[in-house]
């Protein structure tokens, strides 16, 4: 496996995308959308992408990835147009899959290449009209991998004349137990083709699944399971009856024009949103107790800044790309130390500023110091407001996850001043 060095995330300077030398039509949609200089991971895949080469690339969020294998993708299928089937791009959720669409339609508004999505969730009409276009032949597909089964598995799908097969945040997908889907979806595909893999980060099994599907794959690692550099981060050590509380201080403290509140449980979600309707914001919660068309309003609505707050499970930790959050809250720290590297990366994309601040229960201690050995740096630990009384040690080593009670200044054990 080839590689490329190891950078960091930084806009180039000199280069445009003019210089990618892609179709005009293609062109066209591109400065439409305003894109004039590319990211790094663009920077280093899409000359590879475009010269057809297999691509493993591993950027964290908020790079730019989408348009890193999207652009050269479609400058083929302008080249190369015909009615078939020629691409297909596999994501974990429906919000990549609905987020990755519209940027495709976005740059292809030019041209006359033709996208479908396919997610579950819908009604029988929906599958309906899925199935209608892949018999009639669509020439990029973009897909989550159960729903994709449900078609192929019915046999109307013809993938044989498919030149591009692109799994996008691959590492969620397997974490989500899809390998053994994205192996049968494999095995529908021509031996043939491009295969172009992306990830936030690189563990052993991302290895595996290139070995498995890719040929002689170059590999692009950029700032692997690092934060951005645009997000101010703090932490705050306190007890769980102390974080509703918290939350409602800060958002009375400071008024935000658009933030996200992460949550562990979507019960938690559904009690932060219900206590916070008393404050002066436009609040909604996210979870899976919604139906697709509901969380697509909500999305709408905050991407149109109609919404001040939206409340989320890690449903919306990864693919959704809005503009201009400001603030990210993980009211609950994540069991998996690179969800952090997600949910926090909602905020200061494409070279903006932002904030995340995180709230550390007794029990979450550890969970945190994980974090901060994963992303290589100490989260400054904040005090709280003197109102709100006293807070725990903060100990990540302790072998009962923080669960250690240390005396504080008034003989209560546990307990320190702000």
């Amino acid at each position: 496996m080839q590689k490329l060095k190891d950078n960091h995330i930084n806009s180039t300077d000199n280069l445009t995308f003019k210089d990618f030398n892609f179709q005009e039509q293609l062109q066209e949609g591109i400065s439409a959308m305003g894109f004039e200089q590319p990211t790094p991971v663009q920077e280093q895949a899409i000359p590879s992408i475009l010269e057809g080469k297999d691509v493993i690339a591993c950027a964290q969020t908020g790079t730019g990835k989408t348009a890193a294998y999207l652009l050269p993708t479609l400058n083929d299928l302008v080249k190369n147009r015909n009615e078939n089937i020629s691409t297909l791009i596999i994501v974990p959720t429906r919000e990549l899959a609905v987020q990755i669409d519209q940027q495709l339609e976005g740059f292809s508004y030019f041209t006359s290449i033709s996208s479908i999505t396919i997610y579950g969730g819908s009604d029988g009409a929906t599958f309906d009209r899925q199935k209608s276009a892949l018999k009639k032949g669509t020439n990029i597909i973009v897909a989550t991998p159960g729903k994709l089964m449900s078609h192929l598995n019915l046999g109307y799908v013809n993938l044989d004349n498919l030149r591009h097969f692109i799994l996008d945040e691959a590492d969620r997908m397997l974490d989500m137990g899809f390998f053994d889907d994205i192996m049968r979806i494999s095995s529908y595909l021509p031996k043939k083709k491009q295969t172009l893999l992306f990830s936030a980060t690189m563990p052993p099994k991302i290895r595996q699944l290139a070995k498995n599907i890719q040929e002689e794959p170059l590999e692009i690692n950029i700032a692997v399971s690092k934060t951005a550099k645009g997000i101010l981060q703090a932490a705050f050590v306190l007890f769980d009856d102390q974080k509703l509380p918290l939350l409602e201080h800060l958002l009375k403290a400071k008024k935000v024009g658009s933030l996200i509140v992460f949550c562990a449980r979507k019960v938690t979600v559904k009690e932060i949103s219900k206590a916070l309707d008393k404050l002066d914001y436009d609040i909604a919660a996210i979870h899976s107790d919604l139906d697709q068309s509901e969380r697509e309003d909500i999305m709408r609505r905050f991407r149109n800044k109609q919404l001040q707050v939206l409340v989320a499970t890690d449903i919306l930790s990864r693919g959704i790309d809005v503009d201009g959050i400001e603030l990210v809250i993980n009211y609950d720290v994540p069991n998996d130390a690179e969800d952090y590297v997600h949910r926090v990366g909602r905020t200061a994309r494409a070279d903006k500023k932002g904030a995340a601040f995180t709230f550390i229960g007794p029990k979450e201690q550890r969970s945190f110091g994980q974090i901060e050995t994963l992303i290589g740096e100490e989260i400054t630990k904040a005090k709280l407001p003197e109102h709100m009384g006293e807070t725990p040690t903060y100990n990540p080593n302790n072998g009962r996850n923080g669960k250690s009670r240390n005396k504080g200044r008034n003989g209560r054990k546990g307990r320190r001043k702000s």
